[in-house]
């Protein structure tokens, strides 16, 4: 039987004044690892913002109707609360499975071996995010789910997942100077794909907050204005964003692009046809809650998506690994 060797007490006391370093003296993950933990604070990043869109199509926005604590006597939700009273505090309870997924990730990263200091700041910014969304949502809440501040929560949540998507692709990156894998020519494409998505999602936040589903069962103010006017809007900036991604996707054939980009591109339009047709169905049948719920988790695949069209276009070495045994081998240029 192994004895688990005791800390002493210096060891302790380096311990509680850095405990991230203090761990990774003592361990280094596998590869496989680091890459898991950033996809696992991506893919809650994603779930918390599913789980929000469902608290208000449920009418749960205001089942906790203050913050920090769910009523002026308690921290927790109440029988007396109901169903509305659970979904919120739910949601609320998800923030630190969230939080966890991020400590974990920054975890890894920090304990990889070499240490790599630009993973570490994008996990301590994904931290610090949500910390101000949290604020946010109480401020949300405490003005009575105001449309304006609903909007900016959900904007906030979307670079988020914005720096999620970053980390996790940078975990199967090197540290090297990026190699554009494209010309200037088709890295501005993108660029104006991703400004054309960025609008696409801000309009997207005006149409939910002038449409029907305010988030509680009581009386909440909406952005007056006409919702089958943005609605027409959001529609003609998605169709925007399609031929856009058709167009480089010609481009990238053209051009002989490597297979990095025309995958990802591949994979954006794609995403894009489901979330279209999601849409337009939704608007012709009034809007169900459901097929809401599942528009706002396509609109998170779509940024995603474009995302990862930006970062295929460039490469970076493998940074090399001081692992033991023969997985320690590395390839350099491994391409996105």
């Amino acid at each position: 039987m192994v004895r688990v060797p005791k800390l002493n007490r210096a060891d302790a006391q380096a311990a509680l004044r850095n405990p991230l370093a203090f761990i990774a003296e003592r361990w280094t993950p596998d590869p496989r690892t680091v890459r898991r933990a950033a996809l696992a604070a991506l893919v809650m990043s994603v779930v918390i913002v599913v789980t929000g869109g469902a608290v208000r199509l449920t009418g749960s926005g205001l089942g906790c109707p203050t913050w920090p604590t769910c009523t002026d006597d308690s921290l927790t939700t109440t029988s007396a609360m109901g169903f509305h009273g659970a979904i919120e505090f739910g949601n609320r309870m998800l923030t630190y499975v969230l939080c966890a997924a991020i400590g974990w990730a920054i975890i890894a990263v920090r304990s990889e071996k070499p240490y790599r200091p630009s993973l570490t700041r994008l996990g301590w910014t994904q931290f610090w995010v949500v910390m101000g969304n949290a604020v946010l949502g109480g401020i949300v809440v405490l003005v009575g789910l105001n449309p304006y501040t609903v909007a900016a929560h959900f904007l906030l949540s979307t670079g988020l997942i914005a720096i999620a998507t970053v980390m996790w692709q940078r975990t199967r990156e090197g540290d090297g100077a990026p190699r554009p894998l494209v010309g200037k020519a088709v890295q501005q494409l993108v660029w104006f794909l991703v400004a054309a998505s960025v609008l696409l999602i801000a309009v997207g936040t005006v149409v939910t907050g002038a449409g029907p589903h305010a988030g509680d069962s009581s009386e909440v103010d909406r952005i007056h204005i006409d919702w089958e006017t943005v609605s027409k809007l959001h529609a003609v900036l998605a169709w925007i964003v399609v031929t856009l991604t058709f167009a480089l996707w010609f481009v990238l054939k053209a051009v002989d692009a490597p297979k990095g980009p025309l995958d990802r591109t591949r994979d954006l339009f794609l995403i894009l046809l489901g979330q279209g047709v999601i849409g337009y169905v939704q608007y012709f049948t009034h809007l169900p809650e459901a097929l809401v719920g599942l528009h706002m988790f396509g609109s998170c695949l779509v940024w995603i998506g474009v995302l990862r069209v930006l970062l295929s276009l460039r490469e970076r070495p493998q940074a090399a690994l001081d692992l033991p045994g023969p997985s320690a081998e590395v390839t350099v240029g491994t391409r996105a």
